[in-house]
């Protein structure tokens, strides 16, 4: 008697069934894949121009979506306010180390400014000279 009651006590607290295996019926699901394939997004290369602080803004937020690289032209700001600019500059590289980003300076006027996925190439100093020795 004992038996019973420890079996029916599993019973209602595991939800067990005592129904014979080979009476239940086996579901499946289907998974639909053709919408997994189409979720790949693709990188964005978009060119950006900061003409003052608040055009940062912008830019941090395509960043933080994670599937764009920056272009950023900073002529207009270099122009305007050198202060401002250092600013700007500053906020972009402490959003980029907290998303494991990468920036790096192109030319005199613009900054390439990438997501976590994304790494800048560049060349060492050592590369370079021995380059041009050899």
């Amino acid at each position: 008697m004992k038996g019973g009651l420890f079996s029916e006590m599993r019973r209602k607290l595991l939800g067990e069934d005592d129904t014979p295996m080979g009476d239940v019926e086996e579901e499946y699901v289907e998974l639909d894949t053709s919408s997994q394939e189409g979720s790949k997004q693709k990188v964005t290369v978009r060119p950006y121009s900061i003409t003052d602080f608040a055009d940062v803004k912008g830019i941090l937020d395509a960043l933080r979506d994670g599937t764009t690289i920056a272009l950023v032209n900073i002529k207009p700001l270099k122009d305007k306010d050198l202060v401002e600019l250092k600013r700007a500059i500053n906020k972009l590289k402490k959003t980029c180390d907290a998303i494991e980003g990468d920036i790096a300076g192109f030319g005199d006027d613009y900054l390439v400014v990438t997501p976590a996925f994304a790494q800048i190439y560049r060349e060492s100093q050592n590369q370079a000279v021995s380059e041009v020795k050899g």
